[in-house]
């Protein structure tokens, strides 16, 4: 009999991609394996999913609001009755499907999906990503068959009689294989340097603003390829990029787009990467190689972000600018340095490939098979 396995998790990339890596892997070592992934109505999963070729299902659920307001009050009790509503939803798919385990990897969507299963008697397996625990993971940790962490720090934030197991973050095979001279022909890039910029998912006023500077030059000068994603919430950008006097759709080196959906290839065609410091990003560079300068968000649990990025950069695996000293003069220069540096260029992405957990898909594959019986 095949395996088969349901997997939850949504609300950014930083959830939906740890779980496809897993899901990947697993199709790539069993491929008759059957795999089911629960995601949030009209969450970026919704796309992503079926795009990677799995099957998807939707519950329709939301996350709660700290305000005080009544309007927060009110929201929130709707969220209680979605709650309940997507737990029955998620026993009715369990029982369909009759899984041989679930696998959160966070997001209030996972929620519950890991609460149904557990209900069902089904095993669960959850996943952090980074080094401070989300309230969904937290709350079902207690309950897993296992919690993999890829940072042991994680487990002080933690229920103490969890079954802890270190595996790291997964990463797609795609991202660990992708070459680079093959990317960039794919791409149909030229022998300029590379730039990649993306600010998550949503995206990040403050990440879009300062590369608008560096974009409208290299669209006038022609010096850099520059790939960019400007997120959700960011189609105000193009017009940026314009009135600073670049129109980026007469500009042959400028790809500039919503969201990354090729990020394997991107990533390998770059010369450098301007991002967040996210847990699922960091072990991306990390295992492509790839010379970065952080610009960490401020708007994350005890600022884990800088530590992400300090790592690398105490390790001249790549540079940071804090988002306090942001400017689109100091992102300019910062990148210039590096592309301009062949050994700077290449310090950094030995630095950085030599801290890539590249194993963590097995390790996390072992877990699988063991809870799985």
């Amino acid at each position: 009999m095949s395996l088969k396995v349901i997997f939850a998790g949504g609300g950014t990339a930083g959830h939906i991609n740890p779980a496809l890596a897993i899901a990947g892997y697993l199709k790539q070592k069993q491929p008759d394996a059957e795999i089911l992934y629960i995601g949030n109505k009209g969450g970026m999963e919704e796309r992503l999913v079926p795009q990677a070729g799995f099957e998807f299902k939707s519950i329709h659920v939301s996350g709660f609001s700290r305000a005080k307001t009544p309007k927060a009050l009110v929201d929130n009790f709707k969220t209680v009755g979605r709650a309940l509503t997507a737990t029955s939803a998620c026993k009715k798919l369990i029982d369909e499907f009759k899984p041989d385990l679930c696998i959160g990897t966070g997001g209030y969507v996972s929620g519950p999906v890991m609460k149904a299963a557990l209900e069902r008697g089904v095993p669960v397996l959850i996943h952090e990503q980074n080094a401070f625990p989300g309230v969904a993971n937290k709350m079902l940790s207690k309950k897993a068959a296992a919690v993999m962490l890829a940072i042991g720090d994680a487990m002080k934030y933690m229920n103490g009689d969890c079954n802890f197991i270190v595996t790291g973050n997964p990463v797609r095979p795609e991202i660990i294989t992708a070459d680079k001279e093959k990317c960039r022909r794919e791409l149909g890039l030229d022998e300029r340097p590379v730039v990649l910029s993306f600010g998550g998912s949503l995206g990040a006023d403050r990440v879009n603003e300062a590369c608008a500077d560096i974009i409208a030059r290299s669209g006038k000068d022609g010096r850099y390829q520059h790939i960019h994603a400007y997120g959700q919430y960011g189609h105000w950008f193009p017009d940026k990029v314009k009135e600073l006097g670049c129109d980026i759709e007469k500009c042959s080196n400028l790809d500039i787009r919503e969201y990354i959906d090729n990020m394997p290839v991107c990533l390998a065609a770059a010369d450098v990467v301007i991002c967040r410091a996210g847990a699922i990003t960091i072990s991306e560079i990390q295992a492509q190689g790839k010379p970065a300068v952080f610009i960490p968000s401020p708007n994350v649990a005890e600022n884990h972000q800088y530590h992400n990025a300090m790592a690398l950069v105490e390790k001249h695996a790549g540079e940071i600018i804090e988002e306090k000293d942001l400017t689109g003069e100091a992102l300019t220069q910062k990148v210039d340095s590096i592309v301009g540096d062949r050994t700077k260029l290449k310090e950094y992405s030995e630095n950085a490939r030599k801290m890539a957990i590249i194993d963590a898909n097995e390790r996390i594959y072992r877990v699988i098979m063991e809870t799985a019986g």
